[in-house]
């Protein structure tokens, strides 16, 4: 502790010795377009996107873009091109569209013992100089983003690099410190301007491989931050220190993340948070977050990351993060969505006052290499120039997040750029935020409808939707659902379509879920009482739990166990399958992760699965026999390597439905005769009939308990709708 102490006092000394930098502010980092008049003062200008002007926007609010791929994907055949579809300069296009900063992120050794990259970028200090160089050429200030491991580091890994492994404390602090202010020099060396420092990524646990054993700062945590602090006050003493964080949504993170380093006395400037609105919450409780570590530590704030989806296409033949089962209903999957969402994040750091310094976007020119039928070929670039996620060689340094998941652009759909390398009307929300911008009024999204019930509750559907306009008004209409809805039988999933008087068609999802015999399934209950929990498993509130607001969350330094088990009574004899949902990171193929159930006629048993922290997997226990006696012991049993955290949610135990007799022949050709009829030689009302009747026939054919005089009677409906046809005049 001593030697920890002193070490900390000597750089102390130094960072009181350096002046607190406005370095971030100035007419350097000021696009050209907004020096010589107030763009404000001429109103919105007409422009394909609505964006809304923020008032009071600071002139020197950081308007900034992580590119940190960009190496490997020119190295890959990548062409960025302006708006107009012309080749251009990344780093050109991004000036010239209200980007006044870069973040570039800093790993120490993403390469392996044969010089392989390990993706990403391959972004060494070498590269990330290279970067910089490019950035400050093109009139742009840079943020260097340490993430203190030789690939990615966030709240699920921190992973110390190859050539600290086995480092003690003190030897780890020196090592940081030393690489740090050596990394900081070559920048200087290359003339870049720096004007920002990230003392680490996301390390709400953890750092370049010190994990704390719980969720306050403790002394080492503090002084290995304060090692890299001292580095940058010594080589760049007009730099700001910024310290990075993620997860605003969790009630007190922040405060406590603050409040410890307050007491351990780190020298830093700006407290910076992800910010994702799939994952985090609120703009408003985002700006509570920050607002609160700004006006209690007088620290200024800002979003160190954050991004939207312009599409949920793939690009490269390399599944996304964010796809149709993962996106939120926030804002829409398109252009103007994106241009809205960064538009919400910098009002909301801008509304923190003068503090709130400025936002990133995150990766937003992490394009395909290659479309998705040629992803063959797209792999081998990927390998070759580290311009996916994760090549091969990365699995060796990190085999439980890597493993065999490594591959291309896991965010092509959430660049600012189209997959042809076009620059997207969204990255000059930049710019656009200062004036305002006008288009003509069109809708962006539909609200969606998605009805739950239990089987046997009635299925009643919403009046009205939501439906809202790229001005961001948001109009309620009427809805006419389709008859269909009184077809539905037994459980499963059914699409029924409606109809504004506007004649927007609209459609409902309705989830007809089989009575599920496990009580507190999601673990929403107070009290828990239906569960016995043993090791390190305990509900808790948390954005992590795939069904509700809680869920079964464990983690732990060293090996250990955690289960949860429920003893159900009454249940009918039966054959029954047996379901919990599951995330985690950490955790090698040796641990064991198994979901069971036991009754009298026996046990049965699936394995579950953590692999990266947000993908969520069911495991399924399919044939599991209850005897008369009616009684069922349900169990998860989790067997874990330190550092392992997982999540576990969202148990049923339903029956199996038989299997379905009934024969739809009739139907189906009915419904293939329906889809052939030429709707424009008829009445607008009778095509309304036919589709209303085809409707019901596809409901039928989804319904799990559907009969064969159901069959019989949606044939009918189906036949009549067809010879009611009128012919259009």
């Amino acid at each position: 502790m001593q030697n920890r102490s002193m070490r900390r006092a000597r750089w102390g000394a130094v960072a009181t010795g350096a002046a607190l930098t406005t370095a971030l502010t100035g007419a350097a980092l000021t696009p050209a377009a907004w020096a010589a008049d107030d763009p404000a003062a001429a109103g919105p200008v007409d422009a394909g996107i609505f964006v809304q002007k923020v008032d009071g926007l600071s002139p020197d609010f950081v308007n900034g873009v992580d590119v940190s791929s960009v190496l490997s994907l020119e190295e890959s055949g990548v062409v960025f091109r302006d708006a107009a579809g012309q080749p251009a300069d990344l780093f050109d296009v991004l000036a010239d569209s209200g980007v006044n900063t870069v973040r570039i992120r800093v790993w120490n050794d993403p390469f392996d013992a044969s010089g392989r990259g390990y993706g990403g970028g391959n972004v060494d200090a070498a590269r990330a100089v290279e970067i910089g160089e490019r950035a400050t050429a093109a009139g742009l200030g840079v943020l260097v983003d340490f993430h203190y491991s030789d690939f990615w580091a966030d709240p699920g890994r921190q992973l110390a690099p190859k050539a600290w492994a086995g480092l003690g404390i003190p030897e780890l602090e020196e090592a940081l410190h030393d690489y740090t202010a050596d990394t900081l020099q070559s920048f200087e060396d290359a003339g870049v301007d720096v004007t920002m420092v990230q003392v680490g990524n996301e390390t709400n646990n953890a750092i370049a491989g010190y994990t704390r054993a719980g969720t306050a700062i403790d002394e080492t945590f503090a002084d290995l931050i304060q090692a890299g602090s001292s580095a940058v006050r010594e080589v760049l003493p007009d730099a700001l220190v910024a310290v990075h964080f993620t997860n605003p949504e969790t009630p007190n993170r922040y405060a406590t993340y603050a409040a410890g380093l307050d007491t351990y006395g780190v020298d830093y400037d700006v407290f910076a948070s992800s910010y994702y609105p799939y994952w985090h919450g609120s703009t408003a409780n985002l700006t509570a977050a920050l607002s609160q570590v700004a006006t209690t530590y007088g620290k200024r704030v800002m979003v160190a990351e954050t991004s939207w989806a312009h599409t949920l296409d793939d690009g490269d033949g390399y599944g996304n993060v964010i796809g149709a089962g993962t996106i939120t209903d926030d804002y829409p999957a398109s252009v103007q969505g994106q241009a809205t969402e960064l538009r919400e994040v910098i009002a909301a750091v801008s509304a923190v006052g003068s503090a709130g310094i400025g936002v990133f976007y995150w990766e937003p020119a992490w394009l395909p290499v290659g479309p998705p039928s040629d992803a063959a070929a797209n792999a081998v670039l990927w390998e070759r120039d580290g311009s996916g996620w994760a090549t091969s060689a990365a699995s060796g340094y990190d085999p439980v997040h890597v493993g065999e998941f490594y591959g291309g652009s896991a965010w092509d759909n959430q660049a600012l750029f189209g997959f042809d390398g076009t620059a997207l009307e969204s990255l000059r929300t930049f710019e656009y935020v200062r004036t305002g911008a006008v288009a003509p009024r069109v809708i962006t999204q539909v609200g969606a409808v998605d009805v739950t019930v239990t089987d046997g509750s009635p299925v009643v559907l919403p009046s009205t939707l939501d439906v809202s306009y790229n001005d961001g008004t948001v109009e309620h209409p009427a809805v006419t659902w389709s008859t269909a809805v009184s077809w539905i039988r037994g459980p499963g999933a059914y699409a029924i379509p409606g109809t504004t008087a506007a004649g927007l068609k609209v459609t409902a999802t309705v989830t007809v879920l089989a009575k599920n015999f496990v009580r507190d399934h999601s673990f929403e209950d107070a009290s828990h009482s239906a569960w016995t929990f043993g090791g390190y498993a305990w509900p808790n509130p948390t954005s992590d739990a795939p069904d509700g607001g809680t869920a079964v969350t464990f983690w732990n330094g060293t090996p250990y166990q955690a289960s949860a088990t429920q003893t159900i009574t009454g249940v009918p004899a039966g054959t029954y399958s047996l379901q919990a949902t599951t995330q985690g990171t950490n955790s090698p193929a040796t641990d064991t992760r198994t979901l069971s159930a036991t009754t009298s006629k026996g046990t049965w048993s699936a394995p579950m699965s953590f692999t990266a922290w947000n993908e969520f997997h069911t495991a399924t226990v399919p044939s599991v026999v209850v005897g008369a006696d009616g009684v069922v012991t349900v169990s998860a049993a989790f067997s874990l390597s330190g550092g392992a955290w997982g999540v576990f949610d969202d148990v049923r135990l339903v029956a199996v439905e038989p299997a379905s007799t009934v024969k739809t022949k009739l139907l189906d050709v009915a419904l293939a005769g329906a889809a052939r009829i030429d709707r424009e030689r008829f009445t607008a009302a009778s095509v309304a009939r036919l589709d209303d009747a085809v409707a019901v026939g596809e409901v039928v054919l989804d319904g799990s308990r559907a009969t064969q005089r159901d069959v019989v009677l949606a044939t009918a409906v189906i036949a009549k709708a067809v010879l009611q046809l009128k012919r259009a005049k």
